[in-house]
């Protein structure tokens, strides 16, 4: 126990954790937890747009009206041994709080009366009277930084209440022994998962909260822009130094700094694709060479701040000038993905940019003398053109880059596009290099653009605009003078 000046007794003092730390004396831990200033007690600035955040809690509360729901947003994860990845918060958890702190729980606990009250389960912040700041190595402030606090987190995310997490147990105990009905969040938390039976570790609470995400609202967009801005200037970056760039490491590393300096990171691993590698969809290990003569597709986009990214794919001439063969493969996916643009329309189907793509990459395909018959080929029953073009050219895109996830197929591949909804437009074509069905000019090239479309209450809005993808205005891009 604390004695009365407030410092932990000899009998107390933390073990060692490691066989590398140092040892901690007691009048070391006396010196460390004495004569420090006192906290302000000041409180936090309420989060920018804590009012959406209310107003998505307050939806779901509709929802499940008579039902305590469970939303943890998960820890940190083991990289090697004792270090850790950088922590990205659960992207439920987030879309309801705000907050970016790992180890935290939002717990909605219905009231007989109608309505939820929220609580915010966080680590404390115990300051520099509590050995922990120091000898803690995993939370200790000295080693992480600071925690927001309890009183901190209930003023800056504006939830009803906000508790220490040690209270956590205790409240799913009650949780579970009121016999009220509940429902917990699948999750990247196995301290969460463990406290509940598999049955109770409810999916539908996840597809509620997907397909409450197909629609964005002001703040998401307004986030999606900032994340397209910084993407561009990404983009930017390496287009200024590809001429003297020879490895596609080179190049992820540029863009992945303007991704670091903009925002929050980089939203998915980068793919910086050089000649045949632009050939394998999701290229990340970008440890080959950038050639004369090759084409680099690089397939990256900047995670804000605010944890919305960007998903953009050019396909550029490293030499700053694209083939015949490159052009003519070039210009067909570009003009696949007019066609599926004129589809990105309120009402239409989600997948009708997709069907209008296709039909026209299949015909692209019969020109060129790949696909003996383009109708033939796109039949149901067949789908040949998916040899060349595997992937379909859409997916939602928001908190995740692949947003929505556990949306229902009937809300989501099948619904209809809204306004409000952000999706991908894509369509690729990749010719193996030792595939026998195309002629052998082609064989090695890979071509994906893609470009992110907000759907509008008449049309659409190109988020990623911006970014050069017209033919000339590429070649120009990369060799601007």
């Amino acid at each position: 126990m604390p004695n009365r000046a407030g410092l932990l007794e000899p009998a107390e003092v933390p073990s060692q954790t490691t066989a590398h730390d140092p040892n901690t004396p007691p009048a070391l831990l006396t010196f460390m937890t004495a004569d420090w200033a006192a906290p302000s007690g000041a409180l936090p600035a309420r989060i920018e747009g804590a009012e959406p955040f209310r107003a998505r809690r307050r939806a779901l509360s509709e929802r499940y009206p008579t039902e305590t729901l469970v939303v943890p947003t998960g820890s940190e994860k083991v990289r090697s041994n004792d270090t850790t990845y950088r922590f990205r918060p659960g992207t439920d958890f987030y879309y309801l709080t705000g907050s970016t702190e790992p180890d935290c729980v939002l717990l909605m606990v219905a009231l007989q009366g109608g309505g939820h009250r929220d609580i915010l389960f966080v680590e404390p912040n115990p300051g520099k009277t509590d050995p922990t700041f120091f000898t803690n190595r995993g939370k200790g402030e000295l080693w992480v930084g600071p925690r927001l606090g309890v009183r901190e987190s209930q003023a800056r995310f504006g939830v009803d209440e906000a508790r220490p997490l040690s209270d956590l147990a205790s409240a799913l105990d009650e949780l579970k022994a009121s016999g009220n009905q509940h429902r917990v969040r699948r999750s990247f938390d196995g301290a969460i998962d463990a406290g509940f039976p598999e049955s109770e570790r409810d999916g539908e609470l996840a597809t509620a909260l997907s397909e409450m995400r197909l629609i964005k609202d002001a703040l998401e967009i307004r986030e999606l822009d900032k994340a397209m801005a910084a993407t561009k200037k990404a983009f930017d970056d390496v287009m200024t130094a590809l001429p003297n760039l020879t490895k596609e490491r080179e190049v992820e590393g540029i863009f992945n700094l303007r991704a670091r300096v903009e925002g929050n990171d980089v939203g998915y691993g980068t793919i910086a694709a050089g000649g045949r590698h632009a050939c394998t969809l999701h290229w990340t290990r970008n440890d080959g060479p950038l050639a004369p003569g090759d084409l680099l597709l690089l397939d990256a986009g900047v995670e804000a701040e605010s944890l919305y990214t960007a998903d953009v794919t050019r396909t550029v001439p490293v030499s700053g000038r694209f083939s015949e063969a490159q052009r003519q493969i070039y210009d067909l996916v570009l003009a696949a993905q007019r066609a599926a643009f004129e589809e990105c329309k309120p009402g239409n189907d989600f997948l009708a940019p997709n069907r209008a793509a296709m039909h026209v990459l299949a015909h692209g395909l019969e020109r060129l003398g790949i696909l003996a018959n383009a109708e033939d080929a796109l039949n149901e029953e067949h789908q040949f053109y998916r040899r060349y073009s595997l992937h379909n050219v859409s997916h939602m895109l928001g908190l995740d880059v692949h947003d929505c996830a556990s949306a229902r197929a009937e809300a989501y591949k099948f619904g209809k596009l809204a306004a409000g909804i952000v999706l991908t437009v894509e369509p690729g074509l990749y010719f193996q290099v030792d595939d026998l069905t195309v002629p052998a000019r082609y064989r090695g090239i890979g071509v994906r653009i893609e470009d992110d479309v907000l759907i509008t209450g008449d049309g659409y809005r190109i988020l990623s605009d911006a970014i050069p993808r017209e033919t000339d205005a590429v070649e120009r891009w990369v060799r601007p003078h």
